[in-house]
């Protein structure tokens, strides 16, 4: 199946200058044009934008992403390095989950914090609170 730049951008919610400047970079290594010059987009480039889109929000700049791209035209000889590629986003990845659960965390003991002094009218009663006296889920969130 054949789609426009258009059809592409509200498919995947991509603005239409980032398609371009994607092609432009050259991630789109195997895109056909009309007789016109014109983008035309297949289920190869659907897929391409998938993952350019999951490496960016994993971090991966744009040049990186490339060199991936590349190394998927080069077929089996890359294989070692595109599994690398992702082992190594799949420990970055995993992090940042973690760094961003110890965020939620915090903020899920602040909001219990802030219900509970804002109930007693002061926060001197949650602040003097021992830890043990804690609701055992609360217990684990306390950072500060």
């Amino acid at each position: 199946m054949y789609y426009s730049i258009g059809e592409v951008s509200r498919r995947t919610g991509i603005p239409i200058s980032t398609l371009r400047y994607y092609d432009k970079e050259g991630l789109f290594p195997s895109m056909e044009r009309s007789n016109g010059g014109i983008r035309v987009f297949s289920d190869t480039e659907i897929e391409i934008i998938g993952i350019i889109e999951c490496l960016k929000a994993s971090g991966v700049p744009i040049k990186d992403i490339k060199q991936y791209l590349d190394w998927c035209e080069e077929g089996d000889s890359s294989l070692q390095k595109r599994r690398d590629m992702f082992y190594e986003r799949l420990q970055v990845v995993t992090k940042q989950m973690e760094d961003l659960q110890n965020t939620l965390s915090t903020i899920k003991y602040k909001c219990w914090y802030y219900d509970m002094a804002l109930a007693a009218g002061s926060e001197n009663v949650v602040k003097n609170t021992p830890m043990e006296d804690l609701p055992e889920e609360i217990q684990r969130y306390k950072h500060g």
